[in-house]
C-alpha cells in the first residue's frame, strides 16, 4: 500500500466512494479478506490501521445516516460504548438501526435499518455530530426489545458505565406504559447493579434469579491479612460460597492466568468455600441445572435447630 493510498483509507468511506479513493470494488473485497481494511457499519469501511473510537464509530454512522433520522437501539448501544451486538455480527455487521420521530418515513437506505418511535427532545443527544437516543432511552428501548438475558446485561452495562440509577430507570417506565416489551422492562429493572462487570455475569446473577436462590453479592472481596486480595464475581460471605463467571477457554489462557485461578481458588476451599465455577456453556439445558443444583446444595444449612 503506498503513502498515499495509507492515507486516505484514514477516513471512513462508502462503496460510492470507491473511485475516489482509488480503490475498486474487488481491492475493498481483498483488502477486509486480508485485513488491511475492515469494515465499521454495513456499507462503510476503513484503514485497518485506525483505532477505533467513538468518533470513528460516529463518523461511520453519519455517512449512512439520513436528515432528520435518529440512531437508536443496539446502534446507539454501541456510540455509547455498550456493546450488545452478537459474536457472528462482529464478523457480518448488521444494519445501522435508526429511527424517524412518529409522523415522519422510516428510512429505507442501503445498510440502514429504519423505523419510527415516539421521542421526547429530551430522548435525543448528538454525539460527534450525530444524533442519538440518550443512554437513558438506549438502555429503556434495549430492555423492551432484546431477548431477556441479553436486555438485562444491557441494563446493567448503562447503569454501570453512564451512572444510570435504577430508581431514574423505574421512574422512567411511567412513559412505556403498554409498549410491547415494557413487562419485561419492569421486571429487568428491579435487579439492575452497576457492580455487574460483565454481560455473562448478568447472565449468570439472572439465572440464579430465576431459579428462586438467594441473590448474591456481587464483586466481593476477600481479605488476607486485613488487605483485599481477591475478589469474587459473586459471594455468600455468611455461607461461604461464591460463583464465577469463567469466560476464557482453558486452552486460550496463559500458565500465568491458570496458576492464578488455581492457586486463588484452591485458597479458598481450603479456608471453607465452596466455589462453582460457571463457563460458556452452561447457560441452558442439563449444564445450567448442574451448577444452579450444586448451588442450591451449597447454600442449603447443614444444621437446623429447629426439632421437628
Amino acid at each position: 500500500m503506498t503513502e498515499m493510498e495509507h492515507d486516505s483509507l484514514g477516513e471512513p468511506f462508502r462503496t460510492c466512494d470507491l473511485t475516489r479513493i482509488g480503490l475498486t470494488r474487488h481491492g475493498l473485497v481483498e483488502g477486509v479478506a486480508d485485513g488491511s481494511l475492515r469494515r465499521i457499519v454495513a456499507g462503510v469501511a476503513i484503514g485497518a490501521h485506525v483505532a477505533d473510537s467513538i468518533e470513528l464509530r460516529a463518523a461511520a454512522v453519519a455517512l449512512v445516516l439520513g436528515s432528520d433520522h435518529i440512531v437508536c437501539d443496539r446502534t446507539a448501544a454501541w456510540l455509547h460504548g455498550v456493546d450488545t451486538l452478537l459474536y457472528q455480527e462482529h464478523e457480518i455487521l448488521p444494519a445501522v438501526e435508526v429511527c424517524a420521530l412518529r409522523g415522519h418515513e422510516p428510512s429505507v437506505r442501503s445498510g440502514v435499518d429504519g423505523r419510527t418511535r415516539d421521542l421526547a427532545p429530551e430522548d435525543v443527544m448528538i454525539v460527534h455530530g450525530v444524533q442519538v437516543t440518550t443512554p437513558l432511552r438506549t438502555a429503556l428501548d434495549l430492555g423492551c426489545h432484546l431477548r431477556r438475558r441479553e436486555a438485562y446485561a444491557a441494563l446493567n452495562a448503562f447503569a454501570r458505565l453512564h451512572e444510570l440509577d435504577p430508581a431514574d430507570l423505574e421512574t422512567e417506565i411511567l412513559r412505556f406504559r403498554r409498549r410491547r416489551g415494557v413487562r419485561q422492562l419492569r421486571q429487568l429493572v428491579r435487579l439492575v447493579d452497576p457492580r455487574i462487570e460483565s454481560a455473562r455475569e448478568s447472565w449468570t446473577y439472572l439465572a440464579i434469579h430465576d431459579a428462586g436462590l438467594p441473590l448474591p453479592e456481587p464483586q466481593v472481596w476477600i481479605e488476607v491479612g486485613g488487605v483485599p486480595t481477591y475478589r469474587l464475581d459473586f459471594g455468600y460471605r455468611l455461607s461461604k460460597v461464591c460463583v464465577e463467571y469463567d469466560g476464557v477457554d482453558f486452552h486460550d489462557m496463559t500458565a500465568e492466568q491458570r496458576a492464578y485461578d488455581e492457586e486463588r481458588r484452591a485458597w479458598l476451599r481450603d479456608r471453607g468455600w465452596t466455589v462453582i465455577v460457571v463457563r460458556t456453556g452452561d447457560f441452558t439445558g442439563a449444564a445450567l441445572e448442574t451448577w444452579l443444583g450444586c448451588l442450591r446444595r451449597a447454600l442449603a444449612p447443614a444444621y437446623r435447630n429447629r426439632r421437628f
